[in-house]
């Protein structure tokens, strides 16, 4: 023990400089992929908009948009990339997402709603880019997820319109004669969208695979896959990357580079946040300390498995039959009320099994709650996906908290208690997301969003599990649950897109 109080100190400072290396190399490896290339911020009316050029280029106009719950930086690989090859590019916001602090309206699952908003909006974008950058030849369209269908069927409508690529694509827009030059790019691990880009591959050719370029009466189609990657992976996979930047280059009829500069920052994007992480622990170790804060009470196999069984049950029976819609905001509404009761229903159970809390540190809890969203929220933001909000997502970020902070309090009681191991602790998050999955299977029509999200949960579980571990150990787990709270409602509150009822 003594040893251990020697070496303690010096392995939080060991940690702290290390950490504060890796974060300066990141950053740097991240700015540097950006240096000599122009970014510059622009309106399409209320739709920001990000425009990527190297200082003299003089390449084709080239749109991206965004998945759903995505944003312009979760594009910036492409977008990069794109730029360095001589490309001006614009990416942007949807309505509803990011920085856009315009609402989605409309029939979600109609051609003639939602989809027809944000075509609309994207004809808006390439309108004002094309006034903008003196371009008024073909363009090329690129989308992610929903964006697929939506640059499928604006390049459809667009007489000017050039090379599509359709990155995880899902339409229903595609047929044997349109879009006359489309690339279809899906990661390994979506099977289901993979016979999605086959179906439209072997519409110009019934016999063509995977990987091949198929022709005929004037279209070209091409299906790629992206090794090891799924659904968000695959806007960071090299080949995504080498492929598309070929396919514009070969349809604006520009050489194409032997060996080209693919600009990768996811990589760089998870080595940053990892540092970010590692530094909270030596700085969680400058918290103050609440005597006594520690719950040491234990729980039975028993009590245990009923405090995370009973409310992962109770919750959606109680809660999916109604209709919970008061947050201009998709499911969100539902999911604050969801997080109400299971917290609730949770600390009643622990309340019952004889766990008592001990205090709460509130310096403790703010540095929890400011460190995970100024720290790793603003690296998050800068580089990887939207997390700070706009003035339109304070009073939800506050209405989330009124469910997130309950829930969150319940959960650190039950799982920073001494003694708690790593199993106990996967068993506990596994069944709150199957409490989540219960409802949808109660409501798939108006929770069916919540299967979106359900990453944005899982990540928030990982990385923020740590942050709340190493404050409950200075200052208790009410200390913990109550920062951790605030975060998982503002982490909430920015990611889901906004939606007029």
């Amino acid at each position: 023990m003594k040893l251990q109080l020697i070496h303690r100190p010096r392995l939080a400072l060991i940690i702290a400089v290390a950490s504060l290396a890796m974060i300066l190399a990141a950053i740097f490896a991240l700015q540097h992929q950006r240096a000599g290339i122009d970014v510059t911020e622009w309106r399409a009316g209320t739709t920001p908009v990000s425009q990527y050029q190297l200082p003299e280029a003089d390449g084709p106009l080239v749109v991206i948009a965004h998945g759903f719950a995505g944003s312009r930086q979760m594009m910036e690989a492409y977008a990069l990339t794109l730029a360095r090859a001589g490309y001006r590019v614009a990416s942007f916001d949807f309505v509803g997402h990011g920085r856009n602090p315009v609402p989605m309206s409309g029939d979600v699952t109609a051609v003639d709603g939602t989809t027809a908003l944000l075509i609309t909006e994207t004809r808006r974008v390439i309108a004002v880019a094309r006034e903008r950058m003196g371009w008024e030849g073909r363009i090329g369209l690129l989308g992610h997820s929903m964006a697929s269908d939506i640059v499928v069927r604006t390049g459809m409508a667009d007489p000017r319109a050039g090379p599509i690529v359709a990155i995880s694509m899902y339409s229903e827009a595609v047929d044997p004669l349109t879009p006359e030059r489309l690339l279809v790019i899906t990661g390994a691990g979506e099977p289901h969208l993979r016979e999605v880009a086959l179906e439209a591959l072997r519409q110009v050719d019934p016999q063509a695979s995977e990987g091949e370029t198929a022709q005929a009466a004037g279209v070209t189609r091409r299906a790629v896959v992206a090794p090891y990657v799924e659904h968000v992976g695959v806007l960071h996979s090299a080949t995504a990357l080498e492929e598309t930047l070929r396919w514009f280059d070969e349809g604006f009829d520009r050489p194409v580079a032997e060996d080209p500069l693919l600009h990768q920052p996811g990589p760089w994007v998870v080595f940053l946040l990892v540092a970010v992480v590692a530094l909270a622990w030596p700085l969680s170790r400058l918290m103050p300390v609440a005597e006594h804060a520690m719950i040491r009470e234990p729980l039975t196999a028993m009590q245990f498995v009923a405090t995370i069984l009973v409310p992962t049950i109770l919750t959606p029976l109680i809660a999916a039959p109604i209709d919970i819609r008061f947050l201009p905001v998709l499911v969100a509404d539902y999911l604050a009320v969801h997080l109400f009761i299971f917290g609730v229903l949770q600390g009643l159970l622990l309340w019952r099994f004889g766990i008592r809390v001990k205090g709460v540190v509130l310096p403790a809890a703010g540095l929890l709650a400011g460190y995970g969203i100024l720290a790793f929220g603003l690296a998050l933001d800068w580089y990887g996906a939207s997390f700070m909000p706009h003035d339109g997502r304070a009073a939800i970020i506050v209405a989330v908290a009124v469910g997130a902070v309950p829930f969150m309090v319940a959960d650190s009681v039950l799982l920073q208690r001494t003694g708690v191991g790593l199993g106990q602790r996967i068993l506990a998050r596994l069944a709150f997301l199957a409490s989540l999955g219960i409802a949808v299977t109660l409501d798939f029509q108006h929770l069916f969003f919540l299967v979106v999200v359900l990453p944005v949960i899982l990540l928030f579980f990982v990385v923020f599990g740590l942050l709340g571990r190493w404050t409950a150990n200075r200052a208790g787990p009410l200390s913990a649950g109550l920062g951790l709270g605030i975060v998982l409602a503002w982490s909430i509150g920015v990611s889901f897109p906004l939606f007029a009822q």
